[in-house]
């Protein structure tokens, strides 16, 4: 009993935990929004901040939000987002540092100066 269903939670409020805890599993909150603004202030409302997602046909709202986003990675159009080729990690809660890519060797690193 270890495999947990793709499960889509409709009418989540914002004070729910759902709207606000990691959940790591394949579950999709769905939140209603007003404005652009309205759902960027709800997305960044966590103490997570691994991954987020963004789907518009919209190039101006693709930067605007994704630049607004407080995550280490975001997602535009596309659900699989990560790559052997690119950072990987979170900010806030979700973790410091990268792993993956050329930014990813530097956890291992101890720079020195030698004059």
């Amino acid at each position: 009993m270890t495999f947990y269903e793709p499960t889509i939670v409709t009418d989540v409020k914002s004070e729910m935990l759902l709207a606000s805890e990691e959940v790591f599993g394949p579950v999709a909150p769905i939140l209603r929004f007003k404005t652009e603004e309205e759902a960027i202030h709800m997305a960044n409302n966590t103490k997570a901040g691994l991954a987020a997602y963004i789907f518009t046909n919209n190039v101006q709202r693709t930067w605007r939000v994704s630049e607004a986003l407080e995550y280490g990675l975001v997602g535009v159009n596309e659900g699989i987002i990560s790559t052997e080729v690119a950072p990987f990690g979170g900010v806030k809660q979700s973790g410091l540092g990268r792993e993956g890519s050329k930014y990813g060797i530097d956890e291992y690193l101890e720079v020195s100066a030698i004059p």
